[in-house]
């Protein structure tokens, strides 16, 4: 039994490699051509030096806006004890708003944000009381 390490890469594939870069094919192409791992592909173009190349990901000069979503129009001037104190947004957006929907008996949310402000511990997976 020997120690001996063998290479993926012998002098056929280094040069179809060389060809297959000056081509402009993927990396991902390149290496399913030569039956390679991509990783491989990649460590190999830059051992060897071979010109880098633009990345495929075009960036635009425009930056990115994310969508607005539409916010229920309370703002913290209209909130009152009787409506749902939920914090939508950012406090340090002037977009920032609270849900504003009829509060449950006794708490601070509306039914749909007490389910996941509060969970009881005495309850199995499924919601039942655990004696």
């Amino acid at each position: 039994m020997t120690d001996e390490v063998v290479s993926v890469w012998n002098e056929k594939r280094l040069g179809e490699l060389t060809k297959l870069w000056g081509q402009g094919l993927s990396i991902t192409q390149i290496g399913l051509k030569l039956g390679v791992t991509r990783n491989a592909v990649v460590g190999k173009v830059h051992r060897m030096g071979l010109p880098k190349r633009q990345s495929p990901i075009v960036r635009s000069d425009k930056p990115f806006e994310p969508k607005r979503r539409k916010l229920s129009p309370l703002t913290f001037a209209d909130w009152d004890r009787h409506k749902c104190c939920w914090p939508i947004g950012d406090p340090r957006s002037p977009d920032f708003k609270f849900c504003g929907d009829k509060v449950v008996e006794g708490r601070p949310y509306c039914e749909e944000h007490c389910n996941q402000a509060y969970t009881s511990s005495n309850k199995d997976e499924r919601g039942n009381k655990v004696a």
